[in-house]
């Protein structure tokens, strides 16, 4: 079920919603506002997978090296391929 809402909308978001109207890449304001609404939760989702990873491997230990090792390796291995 769809609900009605009203907002008030800065000059620059207010045109940057018109901008993409008048582009026909969304018919309404309505679809601009759905659109930015379900983009917002799949960050949010993804945010909170990867905090949940991120804290059941620091949980784990699985990580032993530090950030610096971590990216030194990197830089090694680029390196050794020719890619740095």
């Amino acid at each position: 079920m769809a609900t009605r809402a009203s907002l008030s909308l800065s000059e620059p978001n207010e045109r940057w919603i018109q901008d993409k109207i008048d582009s026909k890449e969304f018919a309404s304001r309505s679809e601009v506002v759905n659109d930015l609404i379900r983009k917002a939760r799949e960050v949010e989702e993804i945010r909170q997978r990867l905090i949940a990873a991120e804290l059941s491997v620091a949980e784990q230990g699985w990580v032993e090296k530090s950030q610096d090792a971590i990216l030194a390796d990197f830089r090694r291995k680029a390196q050794q391929d020719d890619k740095l």
